[in-house]
């Protein structure tokens, strides 16, 4: 069944039971056979992510690569059904009284916390997209420019200036992790105990960011107070929660390993994940082979993990090479080979062309969804707090 559809059966489940008066003990069970529908949607999710790893070994065209930018949405739209689906489990046609009792009363503020971490990051990402962006249009006038025959000089200098500039600014990027030179930072908005939860604030994603901030330290902080729910709260509302919030966090730092991103030295590559709970399998495998690529990364430099990007420098370092060495006339041997890495950037800045903007559509549509749960999640507590309050 594809996600949208058993996301729907499972939304209008919950409503329906929720609505219903039943005994104390069917509700119990009822309970704990929605929290096992819940981990087995979040398990076949990520199934699917990680099926598609091992793509690049395979011919199959239509599977997308690992960290792709078409792997990348996914991921999203995984997120944006277990979030939904998280929602309806924990707080849908539930009494608020509920929702503030231990340890409900530590767990849900922490996953707010969060919350507002990620949104961090994405305003973060956000800028790394639009470097991708200028990244694309300075590989866009190589291949325009080696792709004309018969190849000259003129074409090659043309061509060079670009990709130096290209790697040059890939270089940087990597170096410096940062788009922004501002010295003030302006939050996503309120940390913990805020009251303003107006969506028009959030319009924008983008922000001025501090050359102290960390991508880095963002997940490590998401990641620090994360411990899996034991004894009777491994089959009650705990364990939902430790489950969004390793998705979350297993997302977010995704996006941080993928795209540049300011200040990224130090990024995790451990999740507090115990290693038999069965929903979790997707995950570790993903995070165990995503975290491999990072530590390949950190020691040869490269801006980020995004498929189409580490194509983008690989051609981009050889065309560089080739166009230093050129002298005219080509050999014709030289000239074939070269034909065939510009047709591949070409193919790649296609894939650009055609997915960031998707992509960063996506990392908005996100980036409000998280707002508006977090705002809803919170006047639910304000409710439960007031309900809790004796009248005097």
């Amino acid at each position: 069944m594809p996600a949208t559809e058993y996301q729907g059966s499972f939304l209008g489940r919950i409503s329906i039971r929720r609505n219903q008066i039943a005994s104390m003990d069917g509700n119990h069970e009822q309970e704990i056979e929605d929290l096992e529908i819940f981990q087995k949607h979040v398990a076949d999710r990520f199934s699917e992510l990680l099926s598609a790893s091992d793509a690049a070994a395979t011919p199959d065209a239509s599977v997308d690569p690992l960290l792709s930018i078409a792997w990348l949405r996914k991921l999203l739209d995984a997120f944006i059904c277990c979030e939904a689906e998280f929602k309806a489990l924990v707080f849908m046609g539930r009494d608020p009284s509920q929702i503030v009792r231990p340890p409900l009363d530590r767990l849900i503020p922490e996953l707010l916390e969060r919350v507002v971490k990620a949104l961090d990051v994405c305003n973060a990402v956000t800028h790394g997209v639009e470097s991708i962006r200028h990244w694309h249009k300075l590989a866009e006038i190589a291949v325009t420019a080696l792709e004309q025959r018969p190849i000259g000089e003129g074409q090659v200098r043309r061509a060079k200036k670009a990709l130096t500039s290209l790697m040059a600014a890939m270089t940087m990027e990597d170096k410096e992790s940062s788009t922004s030179k501002a010295t003030e930072r302006a939050w996503s908005f309120g940390r913990r105990g805020s009251k303003d939860r107006t969506a028009g604030q959030f319009r924008s994603l983008y922000w001025n960011v501090s050359k102290s901030w960390s991508a880095a330290k963002q997940i490590q902080s998401m990641l620090g107070n994360i411990s899996a729910p034991r004894g009777a709260e491994s089959t009650g509302l705990p364990l939902p929660v430790f489950v969004m919030s390793i998705v979350l966090s297993f997302v977010t730092w995704t996006l941080v390993a993928a795209i540049p991103c300011q200040e990224r030295n130090g990024l995790p590559t451990h999740f507090p994940i115990p290693r038999q709970l069965t929903w979790a399998q997707s995950i570790i495998g993903l995070q165990e082979r995503i975290g491999e690529e990072w530590k390949k990364k950190e020691k040869k430099g490269s801006a980020g993990l995004l498929e189409e990007m580490q194509k983008m420098e690989k051609l981009g370092q050889s065309l560089l090479e080739f166009s230093d060495s050129f002298h005219f006339p080509a050999e014709p041997e030289r000239v074939e080979e070269v034909a065939a890495q510009v047709a591949e950037l070409a193919e790649t800045c296609r894939k650009l062309e055609e997915g960031l903007c998707p992509l960063q559509l996506q990392i908005r549509e996100v980036f409000h969804r998280m707002v508006r749960s977090r705002g809803e999640m919170l006047d639910i507590l304000d409710q439960a707090g007031k309900v809790a309050t004796p009248i005097m």
